[in-house]
């Protein structure tokens, strides 16, 4: 088992991608997972939730701040770095909080698993990162360049880093289909930019496992790009309405909904690799690989098709396979 015997700092451990990954590698018998974040609440939350561990250490702390990450990584094999300010909004509002959480913090986690000689670093990016109009996107963006910068300063043994590009999670804190169902129940009306919009969408689990899967295949200063299905807002709307009604015994016609525009930053498709970066990516079965270094090879691996990877340009899921989703991942 990779993870065997071995120690790990999993930052912004108490988000939803974070918990699920612990629970994930503590099952390889880890010598120890260290959980790191500043909010104290969700981090006495996630310890009642998981149960006392001698394997689990629970670190109060935030990536603006050097120190606190250079003593969590002390005697550290891997580091997950999942912390992030990510609601467009916010970030929109607050663009240099976004820049000392998203870009300075990452600095600082790079800095600290250099000085701490920890083996690998992943970074979790996001398609907004690709042609940003937003500031979480710019923020995004450098943080990523700065992960695949750390190739041009490697030599003999140092950290290996590497990132990977989220679409959506479904069902994640915050994220749209609880906000929809919460709606719906308590207002019974609910808010769309668009219903034409689309996006990509990952489960829990997809998101986990490529997170680990990149962890294990990073070489150094990649890209990894999941291959994401598709959806169209309003056909997600249209099914969480029907079956949250369904469910509650209330009237879907009853349900307003209420199309806003765009909001500041926001764009109608998202991207998550672009034409450039094609020309150099790898492709396997289930994602891209855009190497940090020309002379990496990866088993299984192909020359990837010319041409930008966009929520556009891919033929989204039909009402009924969005549906079958839904329930495969228990959101309806």
């Amino acid at each position: 088992m990779y993870f065997s015997k071995k120690k790990l700092l999993v930052i912004g451990g108490t988000g939803t991608i974070g918990k699920n990954i612990v629970q994930t590698i503590m099952k390889e018998n880890p010598e120890v997972i260290r959980i790191f974040s500043r909010d104290e609440y969700k981090q006495h939350q996630l310890q009642t939730e998981l149960g006392s561990s001698d394997k689990l250490r629970f670190i109060i702390g935030d990536i603006r701040d050097y120190d606190s990450l250079f003593a969590a990584m002390q005697d550290i094999d891997y580091v997950l770095h999942l912390a992030a300010m990510k609601h467009v909004d916010l970030c929109e509002y607050n663009p240099y909080e976004a820049i000392k959480t998203n870009v300075q913090g990452t600095n600082n986690v790079i800095k600290a698993a250099i000085s701490q000689n920890v083996k690998k670093v992943v970074f979790t990016s996001s398609d907004k990162a690709i042609y940003p109009t937003n500031t979480y996107g710019a923020t995004k963006l450098i943080a990523e360049r700065l992960i695949s910068s750390t190739k041009y300063s490697k030599t003999g043994r140092q950290t290996v880093f590497a990132s990977v590009r989220f679409g959506n999670v479904m069902g994640s804190r915050g994220s749209v289909i609880p906000l929809f169902k919460e709606r719906i129940l308590k207002d019974k009306k609910i808010t769309v930019t668009d219903k034409s919009m689309t996006r990509f969408m990952m489960s829990l689990n997809q998101a986990t496992q490529l997170t680990i899967k990149v962890l294990k295949e990073a070489k150094g200063g990649e890209v990894f790009v999941l291959k994401m299905p598709v959806i169209k807002l309003g056909d997600l709307a249209d099914i969480l309405i029907e079956e949250t009604c369904k469910k509650h015994k209330m009237k879907s016609d009853e349900i307003n909904v209420e199309v806003m525009g765009l909001r500041p930053g926001e764009k109608m498709y998202e991207e998550l690799m672009t034409y450039d970066e094609s020309r150099e990516a790898w492709e396997l079965q289930d994602m891209y690989i855009i190497p940090g270094t020309e002379d990496v090879r990866y088993n299984n691996a192909k020359k990837c098709n010319y041409g930008t990877y966009s929520s556009m340009n891919q033929a989204p899921l039909n009402v009924n396979e969005l549906r079958t989703l839904l329930k495969e991942e228990e959101l309806i």
